[in-house]
């Protein structure tokens, strides 16, 4: 228990000096934080040895030894992946400090709580997850609006297409008349091209960028047309024909599913509730169960059933269409 209020402490204290220095950095320099911020997103170079790479290089974090450290990870990329769908403000190595923060702040609140080492655990995982959820639901937020803008954006180059412009056109027009999140990741696209990338590789990175199924029909299409040749505006036109009515089914799907999820949302809260309940009626009937070893087991197996039956139930009500 020592152990683990000394290491809490020194992580939170470590956090914070290394949190006060870039603030200071920031507020002395604002415009420098802009630019800075501008590079990386577009590129990051390094110079080894007087050796130019032309490679674009993640940014992982501003600090040079966490970024080499974080580099080291495998998991790394998946996570940078993440942050890159939700537009996400900063680099990885501020979220990654960030949690250890909050988890060192969720063990010094928990030893204030109790003292069970099972129950701090779970207070710094929580607290620790909160910066990387936070991310998740932002990416998932933004990926949906991009899947509804993508039919008019097929519509708009369609259109150009019609109207005599080239490809490229038609993907700047995109990226001009389209907000975020579509017409961000289609200019990032226009650059890659516009700096000498080829324009079926330059499609193949968007998918990176981006998680939409929907998107990889236009990406195929475009290739195909370009080795085998064809009408690339008509078929741009019927995907986005195809992807509108795929989100009429997938309403009507929402209609009739929703039953089942407001059925769902009554059996996860029932047993909070009636323990609420219980506790507020008769509070020494329930401390028991929190007390004696064996009610602690059962309130673990009853959470573990839950988290089971929670995943059970939206594999019934999600429909992938």
């Amino acid at each position: 228990m020592d152990i683990l209020v000394v290491i809490g402490i020194f992580s939170v204290t470590l956090i914070l000096l290394e949190g006060g220095y870039f603030a200071y950095r920031s507020i002395q320099n604002p415009e420098k934080r802009e630019v800075l911020r501008r590079l990386r997103i577009l590129s990051s170079r390094e110079y080894e040895n007087e050796s130019i790479d032309i490679l674009r290089k993640n940014l992982l974090s501003e600090v040079r030894w966490i970024n080499q450290m974080l580099l080291s990870f495998r998991w790394t990329d998946q996570v940078n992946r993440l942050l890159q769908q939700a537009d996400a403000q900063y680099t990885l190595g501020v979220y990654v400090l960030l949690s250890f923060l909050l988890a060192s702040a969720g063990v010094l609140i928990g030893s204030l709580i109790t003292s069970t080492r099972m129950v701090l655990i779970l207070f710094a995982t929580l607290m620790g997850m909160v910066p990387f959820l936070t991310i998740y639901f932002k990416k998932k937020r933004r990926m949906e609006k991009f899947q509804r803008q993508l039919p008019d954006a097929l519509e708009l180059i369609a259109r150009a297409l019609k109207a005599g412009h080239a490809f490229t056109g038609g993907l700047r027009m995109v990226a001009d008349e389209l907000g975020d999140p579509i017409g961000t990741e289609f200019e990032k696209t226009l650059n890659e091209i516009n700096f000498g990338v080829g324009i079926p590789e330059a499609l193949k990175n968007l998918p990176n960028r981006v998680d939409c199924p929907d998107l990889r029909f236009f990406i195929i299409s475009v290739i195909l047309q370009r080795e085998t040749g064809g009408n690339l505006a008509e078929i741009l036109e019927k995907i986005g024909h195809l992807i509108r009515e795929r989100f009429k089914l997938q309403g009507h799907i929402r209609v009739l599913a929703a039953e089942g999820k407001l059925s769902a949302v009554i059996l996860i809260a029932l047993p909070f509730v009636i323990a609420f309940a219980l506790y507020a009626l008769n509070p020494g009937y329930i401390k028991t169960l929190f007390i004696d070893p064996f009610g602690k087991i059962l309130i673990l197996f009853s959470l573990i059933m839950m988290i089971v039956g929670i995943f059970v139930m939206k594999r019934i009500i999600e429909i992938k269409v």
